[in-house]
């Protein structure tokens, strides 16, 4: 199960609506910390790279489903989940979009508020569908 490597992702994503760069002495320590794997360290590396490569892509799929709330008024939490699931999502097709969805809901109910995980797995949900 990768649920400590899409944490992990997650935090760094998170850290970087903060900084500048996400320091790679971040990463160490977060991948010590958690034990994560040969293959789970490839997995966040894919991740960040493809968020980085299609942040702006990201961004306006979030803007087209959240209806209510723009992508720039977003939680930096919220935000941060829903770049990691949107990656999964749209260029990870290795990874069933369900269970981007049901990890994105997970990660937002144990890290930001009571009301952000409907509100994911609705954005989420209409990306699916689409």
């Amino acid at each position: 199960m990768r649920t400590k490597a899409r944490e992990v992702v997650f935090k760094l994503v998170f850290s970087s609506r903060f900084t500048e760069d996400i320091s790679e002495p971040l990463k160490k320590s977060l991948y010590e910390y958690e034990k994560l794997n040969g293959d789970d360290v490839k997995y966040v590396e894919r991740v960040l790279g493809l968020i980085n490569e299609h942040e702006q892509d990201i961004s306006k799929v979030i803007d087209e489903k959240s209806l209510s709330f723009p992508e720039a008024r977003l939680f930096p939490a919220d935000k941060s989940i829903l770049y990691v699931a949107l990656a999964e999502i749209l260029y990870m097709d290795d990874i069933p979009r369900v269970v981007s969805a049901n990890e994105a809901a997970n990660i937002a109910s144990a890290y930001s508020t009571e009301k952000s995980a409907t509100f994911i797995s609705g954005i989420l949900a209409e990306v699916i569908k689409n």
